[in-house]
């Protein structure tokens, strides 16, 4: 059996970088597992935007779609923050913001698009204007006219060829999180980009773009402009279950071996059978304790991401470090049970900053709702029935109230909502194999109303130990991991 030494290197190649922007082209390529989502996302549309939490795999997404576009001599397009930290900025008039986005944005696909061909860039903007900011018009005769006396080698020829024939260009639009803070000029700039997208994408039949948003921006921007409702319908919700990501995990670690694996017989198979596929990277049980006691590892790991890719290559990331440090050479659970605290911390701190742009004051709310010592000794805390959930949320009220970024005071149904939306909660009920465990549904994501559907409510066990370090041993004994996906 092979047995691995989790050097550094050995890590990030088994497991993946947790960016995918970072990670090596060709071996994203080899292990990235392509959900229903992905050809929602690559459809011949004019205007796709892909909406998620952070760590699902947006830019994971983008980076294998345009690879495919390169096979395909298809003309990719990646816009980056650093290409437009100038547009949309300090200007008052929306309609003249929308169209400084639009003359900015032509601009830069333009010399994207000659650059990476070798054409001439200069002047540009002027024969753009000439053409009416009918940009591909602009392209195809830049390129009927002068592709044949340019020094391009053939495979650019035949991009351009290509080209000529589709009239299509495929335009990604990432990162636009990076810097966001959720203040109303932020709001603004982003809902104009959007409009001045889906302008250029109806006045430029084969441009399509491909926007990809976090979650609480999307809802910021949704919720505060209602020009946004038209392009409501071009977006791809992005979102994964457990299983899907076992496969994902599986296919890593069979392709790191060099093994084929076939994605389509793993989605169709138990996952007390695929766990077969970790028994070279970890070890097959948890000797723990309470209900953690023998459990089968792949429980564990599904019991502790948030339905996020990202949070299994942390988790196992770290435990595989922890493995090398121990001089295991398979991971332990001891090695698990040495980053709990610290894989829970950072999950709490990934909340904070990933939400409070929406709500200012989310590390007040978080932090307060671990046990306090009533709630300990009557082994009470991380599990409530709605009254007993909206009875907590108040008596953290009475300390402060809470007021969203729009400035609406918070009552304590909102905050339940809001801390359901973010996955801090999550809907549970007991069945007869464990416990059944509920994410809040993407395609009620704009709703605010707190629902009582027959479910409890947990505090998601990725946070318990980042909200009771001190006792880690009682969470072994009361935390139930999810059932099993047969």
């Amino acid at each position: 059996m092979e047995r691995l030494s989790f050097n550094e290197e050995e890590i990030q190649k088994l497991f993946g970088h947790e960016a995918a922007e970072d990670e090596n082209l060709e071996r994203l390529r080899e292990y990235y597992f392509k959900s229903a989502v992905y050809d929602q996302v690559v459809a011949n549309l004019p205007l796709r935007i892909l909406v998620a939490h952070k760590g699902i795999g947006k830019s994971a997404l983008f980076q294998v779609a345009m690879a495919e576009d390169k096979e395909e001599l298809n003309l990719p397009v990646l816009i980056k923050p650093d290409d437009i930290i100038d547009l949309g900025m300090n200007e008052s008039d929306f309609l003249k913001t929308i169209r400084n986005w639009k003359k900015g944005l032509l601009e830069i696909i333009g010399k994207k698009v000659l650059s990476s061909l070798g054409g001439d860039t200069k002047g540009i903007h002027k024969e753009i204007t000439k053409y009416g900011g009918k940009l591909l018009d602009f392209l195809i005769e830049t390129f009927k006219k002068s592709y044949q006396t340019i020094n391009i080698d053939p495979t650019k020829k035949l991009i351009v060829d290509h080209f000529l024939s589709s009239r299509r260009i495929n335009i990604y639009i990432d990162d636009l999180d990076r810097g966001w803070e959720g203040s109303r000029d932020d709001v603004k700039r982003i809902s104009a980009l959007l409009n001045a997208i889906r302008d250029i994408a109806n006045e430029n039949k084969g441009i399509c773009f491909r926007v990809g948003l976090r979650s609480d921006v999307y809802y910021l921007v949704r919720t505060s402009d209602e020009s946004t409702d038209k392009i409501e319908g071009s977006v791809v919700w992005h979102s994964w279950t457990n299983h899907e990501i076992f496969v994902l995990l599986v296919k890593r670690i069979e392709t790191f071996f060099g093994r084929e694996i076939d994605e389509e017989r793993l989605l169709k198979m138990p996952q007390r059978d695929m766990a077969r596929y970790l028994d070279t990277v970890m070890e097959e049980r948890f000797r723990g304790e309470g209900h953690w006691l023998n459990c089968p590892m792949y429980r564990v790991l599904m019991s502790l991401i948030r339905k996020r890719p990202r949070d299994l290559v942390k988790l196992c990331t770290l435990a595989a470090k922890k493995s090398c440090e121990n001089k295991n050479n398979i991971i332990r659970t001891e090695d698990f049970k040495d980053i709990f605290e610290q894989y829970s911390q950072g999950r709490v701190q990934d909340t904070i900053n990933e939400f409070r742009s929406e709500l200012p004051d989310i590390e007040r709310l978080v932090i307060n709702m671990k046990p306090n010592k009533r709630e300990r000794t009557a082994n009470l805390g991380y599990v409530y029935k709605t009254d007993g959930l909206l009875k907590k949320i108040l008596d953290i009220s009475e300390q402060g109230q809470f007021k969203f970024a729009n400035k609406k005071i918070a009552s304590p149904k909102d905050l339940a909502a809001f801390m359901y939306k973010v996955n801090f909660l999550t809907a549970r009920k007991e069945t007869p194999t464990g416990i059944t465990r509920k994410f809040f549904e993407e395609n009620r994501y704009l709703s605010s109303d707190f629902a009582d559907f027959g479910f409890d409510w947990e505090i998601h066990p990725a946070y318990r130990w980042a909200l009771q370090p001190d006792d880690p041993r009682n969470i072994f004994q009361s935390l139930e991991l999810t059932s099993d996906d047969l």
